[in-house]
């Protein structure tokens, strides 16, 4: 036929939503006759013409495109918003699958999806055998893992899910499920013990096993092959871990390797999905030492010396040091979040963040950007793609981003780093963004110094680089709103003092209640643990200019700057109407005989006398802090 009777075909089947199989059983053929009908290989005879037409509840000439009005374009995925939207019949819109990691479950349920496939394209073309992308957690790994194991495996048919997709237009296509996939997500290899956690890599291990275990019994394996296969896969069923089971464990993913590959015929893909979760897994619950050699020997026994891999690729918050499992691997490369490649695959650009919120009916807004924007990967600008889909279907501008492992982490770095750190950190927090040496050749857990830690903090999200000034050395900042409620919890944990109490003190600051925000304030200073911590005016300065950081969401917050005719301490600029202006000064003695109603009374006759209050507009409130170590009197005043 000269028609493309096979192309209406499938774009009909498509707009009522069916799969190759799910007709080729309403019609009473294989599989392979149907998928041969679509592919243009073969033409049905009448009678099945016609089964076709009742079954797709089309006329004959439809399926010639003679009368195609209804029939939507094959472009099933909108070239401007990347919408995998079956159209052709008036349905209900696509909705967020929220939460949804995993790429088939997300396009068979017809869900709203940003087009990443262009992360297939790159790694295809990539000249490494074996690459590591380090990324924030949510930030797309899973799915896009997902998505890359559901395009190479050979045991699936995917086709239906990467129609109108970026990938059908790239050469690449024709790669489309050739190739023999091991596929291992460590997201859940996380415990509170060594054994547990050997054993839950074990279990996602023999879970792998059992997708192929079907090809043993073909004849294609030699009989020490499948011997070796259900020595393995046997030991992975077992119960109990011991020193035997693990050494098999070591071994499965090369040994799968080989018998992938001779069944076959090609050699196999390797993905393996947030490999670093049981190293952080262990180091935050203190049995790092216990597993690290088990799993360093696992991964090396995979990547290394492994004759039977096509390209392997790992993605992870962090890289762990290239002189431990990494070693003699001359073609791994390693992207971090300061390099290009793969820049524009993890996280949302404002394009698509706009493409989605107008799809959702959501606003985009300077604030939204505030809130969720500020992420740098490569040379590319990308916002949170969690949060953004949750403030879509919310409509609410909250925190939705946790990352509490890292968390863990840095709480344990802000007890154990020195006093160096503590000023960088103070400073971050402070000023916004800080100078710092930045080292991303080893994970912190690893060499537990600042530099890597800052690396940490930079490939976990929690910080982004907005310059690098010279090699190592890079000018970093908090990158939003959201992610400062994080330092809010570790500013609290820092001072080793109770969040609760921080945020009454602020809130009550913010509302003009100035008697709950004396009360709340001497609370902070009754529980700080070291009298000798407040040891000049400074230190009462700096303490609570950290608190008020976390402020930034409604005042603009100055510092130490020169305003009418001096130095103000701290000069909060209300951003909404509802809020009052607010100049802190701050007063101490060492004689504790001064009257410190006096001596905060002098704060504010300062703030007032040298006009620390000519550039603000509105109501300003002064306040007058005084100090004696851990006793404080506060009085204020309003303007007018």
């Amino acid at each position: 036929m000269k028609t493309k009777f096979n192309e209406y075909l499938t774009k009909l089947r498509k707009s009522r939503v069916y799969t190759q199989a799910q007709m080729a059983e309403k019609l009473g053929i294989s599989r392979s006759t149907y998928t041969n009908y679509e592919n243009g290989n073969r033409t049905p005879d009448f009678e099945v013409l016609e089964r076709i037409s009742e079954v797709l509840a089309c006329s004959l000439d439809e399926l010639f495109g003679r009368k195609p009005t209804y029939v939507a374009s094959c472009d099933v995925v909108k070239e401007d918003s990347m919408l995998y939207n079956v159209s052709g019949i008036q349905e209900e819109k696509p909705k967020l699958a929220i939460g949804v990691q995993d790429f088939r479950d997300l396009r068979e349920k017809q869900a709203y999806y940003v087009d990443k496939t262009q992360f297939i394209e790159q790694f295809l073309e990539s000249w490494y055998q074996i690459t590591l992308i380090t990324r924030p957690r949510r930030f797309g790994k899973t799915l896009n893992m997902s998505m890359l194991a559901e395009f190479l495996d050979c045991t699936k048919d995917s086709s239906d899910l990467f129609c109108g997709t970026k990938i059908t237009k790239s050469v690449h296509y024709k790669e489309l499920n050739r190739y023999p996939v091991v596929f291992l997500s460590f997201l859940n290899v996380k415990a509170g013990d060594a054994d547990s956690l050997c054993y839950a890599l074990k279990d996602t291990v023999r879970a792998e096993y059992e997708r192929f275990y079907q090809m043993v019994n073909d004849g294609r394996l030699s009989e020490f092959q499948v011997k070796e296969f259900n020595m393995i896969y046997n030991s992975l069923c077992q119960e109990s871990i011991g020193k035997e089971i693990e050494n098999y464990v070591i071994r499965s993913i090369a040994v799968l390797c080989q018998a992938l590959s001779t069944y076959y015929g090609e050699k196999v893909f390797l993905l393996l999905d947030e490999y670093d979760t049981p190293f952080m897994s262990a180091n935050s619950e203190g049995y790092y030492d216990e597993v690290r050699a088990m799993l360093n020997r696992f991964l090396a026994t995979s990547l290394k010396g492994n004759d039977y891999l096509q390209k392997a690729i790992l993605t992870g918050i962090q890289r762990i040091a290239k002189e431990n499992i990494f070693s003699g691997l001359n073609n791994l490369v390693v992207c971090t979040v300061q390099d290009e490649d793969y820049d524009d695959c993890f996280g949302f650009t404002e394009q698509e963040v706009k493409e989605l919120l107008a799809y959702c009916k959501a606003e985009f807004s300077d604030e939204l950007k505030k809130m969720y924007d500020g992420y740098h990967f490569g040379s590319t600008d990308v916002y949170n793609p969690w949060s953004i889909s949750c403030y879509a279907a919310r409509r609410r501008m909250d925190s939705y981003w946790v990352n509490t492992s890292e968390n863990s982490i840095l709480r344990n770095a802000l007890e154990v780093q020195g006093r160096s750190f503590e000023k960088e950190y103070e400073a971050l927090i402070t000023e916004g963004e800080v100078e710092v040496t930045v080292d991303f050749s080893m994970a912190y857990y690893e060499k537990m110094d600042e530099a890597n830690l800052w690396g940490l903090l930079v490939n976990a999200g929690i910080v982004t680089i907005t310059k690098e000034i010279e090699e190592d050395y890079y000018r970093l900042r908090v990158p939003n709103l959201e992610v400062w409620k994080v330092f809010k919890e570790l500013t609290a944990c820092h001072l080793k003092i109770d969040e609760r109490h921080m945020e009454k003190m602020l809130n009550a600051l913010k509302r003009k209640d100035m008697e709950r925000f004396a009360e709340e304030y001497q609370r902070v200073l009754l529980e700080l643990p070291s009298y000798h911590d407040l040891k000049d005016e400074n230190s009462y300065h700096m303490m609570t200019l950290g608190m008020c950081a976390f402020l930034r969401k409604d005042y603009d917050i100055k510092s130490n700057r020169e305003t009418g005719e001096g130095r103000s301490d701290i000069c909060l600029y209300a951003k909404h109407d509802r809020y009052p202006n607010l100049i802190l000064e701050f007063k101490y003695t060492k004689d504790e005989k001064d009257d410190l109603e006096k001596l905060a009374e002098k704060a504010l006759e300062q703030i007032k006398g040298k006009q620390y209050d000519a550039e603000m507009t509105g109501e300003v409130c002064y306040v007058g802090l005084a100090h004696y170590g851990k006793r404080s009197c506060i009085r204020w005043r309003e303007n007018g």
